[in-house]
């Protein structure tokens, strides 16, 4: 027997290939994951869970929703809680695209977007991000792809962005927001790392336009990517299908990562300075480890925990990637699993502790003039 067509080419993410294909000592800069503690509001509430374990509603618990809903100044029935962010995405795309469909993506741009346009039979079109101002979203660019290809029904925004950090203006969220609301296409703004900010806290869609859905996630700000908790805001008539869609595939986040939810976001005064406090400490483990062993100062992204590093030049990143990770024992991923984009990068996670960070660089230096 074959499988569906439709997962044909899609295997492992190259993110967890890499990971998972490393020596046992090799230094972990691939994979997207907090290694600061579970915070402990967080802790305390799955610690106190007693009783029936039941399922809970299928758009979520009435009390994590309208806490969501505060956080985004919006109402409870513009919430649904869902499986993670990629959830809300999968729920989302299978509601709204079909074959024949076109998905505007970024490029470079997380590896999971093509793929989930991919298994709704729509195809995925890419629009590019501003090199010269560090991939920030360029809402000329994007208004281009858009006129360029009129059978997209669909696109995704990712500030700041995985895998390159960039961040978007609100003057250009606005002028994005304008040209989906006019034709009709739903725009899905992907903010998983808003809170994990260098500076000022970036704008969200919502701050530019109440047209769209905005995705937030426990797993990033509020360092709880294991409670697979996340959410998606925005008009009821887009959620309504994609609801229905979440329902059937899971029925609903697990009712108890629900409430550890709720108790991360009732402590969000606590919890998301720490965590900044967090990157800001892993940030400077990378930087001066940078100057040290390469003689060069670094610049933080706007928000996230990736530097999009540029390889050395004339190199095929997925070769040299698999050199760093073989030979000096680090694992980056190649910035082509990001797109066509990225063909001269390497995602570089400063997530990892600061001293896995610190001999990460010294590893690499090793490695990084050799031919």
């Amino acid at each position: 027997m074959n499988p569906a067509t439709r997962v044909n080419a899609i295997g492992l993410s190259p993110i967890r290939v890499f990971s998972q294909g490393a020596p046992a000592d090799a230094i972990p800069m691939g994979l997207g994951e907090p290694t600061w503690a579970l915070p402990e509001p967080a802790r305390k509430a799955l610690a106190a869970e007693k009783g029936p374990c039941g399922y809970g509603p299928n758009a979520g618990l009435p009390e994590l929703r309208q806490a969501v809903a505060q956080w985004h100044g919006a109402d409870a029935e513009e919430v649904l809680i869902t499986s993670g962010s990629e959830g809300a995405l999968f729920s989302l795309l299978m509601a709204w695209l079909g074959p024949g469909d076109e998905l505007l993506v970024p490029d470079p741009g997380f590896a999971a977007y093509p793929i989930l346009a991919q298994l709704t039979g729509a195809l995925a079109v890419t629009y590019p991000l501003c090199r010269s101002e560090r991939f920030r979203l360029d809402a000329k660019a994007f208004v281009a792809c858009l006129e360029a290809h009129p059978k997209v029904k669909a696109a995704i925004l990712n500030h700041p962005g995985n895998p390159t950090g960039g961040g978007a203006s609100l003057e250009d969220l606005c002028a994005v927001a304008e040209a989906c609301r006019q034709r009709g296409i739903l725009l899905i703004s992907d903010e998983v790392y808003r809170e994990l900010h260098f500076g000022t806290r970036p704008a969200s869609l919502r701050d530019a336009n109440s047209y769209g859905i905005v995705l937030g996630s426990m797993s990033k700000g509020w360092a709880a990517p294991g409670l697979r908790v996340g959410w998606a805001v925005g008009d009821p008539q887009w959620l309504t299908p994609a609801r229905s869609i979440h329902a059937f595939a899971v029925t609903a986040a697990a009712a108890p990562c629900q409430r550890a939810a709720l108790a991360l976001l009732e402590a969000s005064d606590e919890v998301l300075p720490q965590g900044r406090r967090e990157i800001a400490t892993r940030w400077a483990a990378l930087a001066s480890a940078w100057q040290e062993y390469f003689g060069a100062i670094l610049t933080p992204p706007a928000g996230t925990f990736y530097h999009w590093l540029p390889l050395p030049v004339a190199r095929d990143p997925m070769a040299f990637c698999l050199r760093l990770r073989d030979e000096a024992k680090v694992v980056l991923v190649p910035g082509t699993a990001f797109g066509e984009g990225g063909r001269a990068f390497a995602r570089l996670s400063f997530a990892a502790r600061p001293e896995q960070i610190r001999e990460g660089v010294r590893r690499m230096a090793t490695l990084w003039g050799n031919p």
